[in-house]
């Protein structure tokens, strides 16, 4: 038994398949993961994965990971729980390594690849890799966490609030960034509103609020908001960007 923020219930599709399939039938829309479980998967596979859906979608994926939390699901796919912190800055220095080099030599310390490359290669060299950290019930990363993101991501997905707390740790970000020997300005931020939160005046204060704190993405989250159809929630997203884009 376990508790979370969703059930044996929830339905959730495979990213990779389902980018798949809307690369095909779209344009212009960024695929973005935030989060796909990094830690839960094969590194290499996943390189592949991803690459494969940039070419298809001509360069359009944006690869957001996370750790996780819930060991049911690693021991579900035969991953190591344990250890998938110290697994996981390791596993992005291989998967931008298979990206950018049409043949790898990368002897780490969980993975070994020898003279082995991936074809195609993506689009993008590399695929910008963007972490989350935090949820719901600890939406504050510990400074830790927060070094990694300055230390290794292109860009981070806050789960908390743009209130004081929130200001507080995205300067921390910045700073940490700097000790890391990178522009700050180069991490890019995108937080989430829920439709189901609030209402319209309270979407767009929250989306300014963000602004002022120079997020350079924002997304709308139409999960849980009763939305029965695809069109629904299209037409949810699209209610979503009058209001915040005035």
């Amino acid at each position: 038994n376990w508790a979370g923020s969703y059930t044996s219930e929830s339905m959730f599709h495979e990213p990779f398949v389902l980018f798949g399939y809307l690369a095909g039938i779209t344009t212009k829309l960024e695929m973005v993961t935030a989060v796909l479980i990094l830690g839960q998967r094969q590194t290499a596979l996943v390189a592949k994965q991803a690459a494969e859906v940039d070419v298809l979608s001509g360069g359009r994926l944006r690869l957001g990971i996370g750790v996780g939390w819930n060991h049911v699901e690693y021991e579900a796919l035969g991953e190591n729980f344990h250890d998938r912190g110290k697994r996981y800055e390791e596993q992005v220095a291989l998967l931008r390594a298979l990206w950018t080099e049409e043949v790898v030599d990368f002897h780490g310390s969980y993975h070994q690849v020898t003279h082995a490359g991936i074809r195609p290669l993506p689009v993008q060299r590399p695929i910008p890799v963007w972490m989350g950290a935090g949820g719901r019930a600890t939406p504050f990363p510990t400074d830790r966490v927060l070094r990694r993101v300055a230390r290794v991501s292109d860009g981070y997905f806050p789960q908390f609030q743009p209130d004081d707390a929130g200001r507080a740790t995205i300067a921390k970000l910045r700073e940490f960034a700097k000790a890391a020997g990178r522009n700050p300005e180069s991490i890019g931020i995108e937080p989430r509103i829920n439709f189901s939160d609030g209402d319209p005046e309270y979407w767009q204060d929250t989306a300014t609020a963000w602004r002022e704190m120079d997020a350079t993405h924002i997304s709308v989250n139409t999960m849980r908001a009763g939305l029965s159809s695809p069109q629904a929630h299209i037409d949810a997203i699209q209610q979503f960007k009058e209001v915040v884009t005035g």
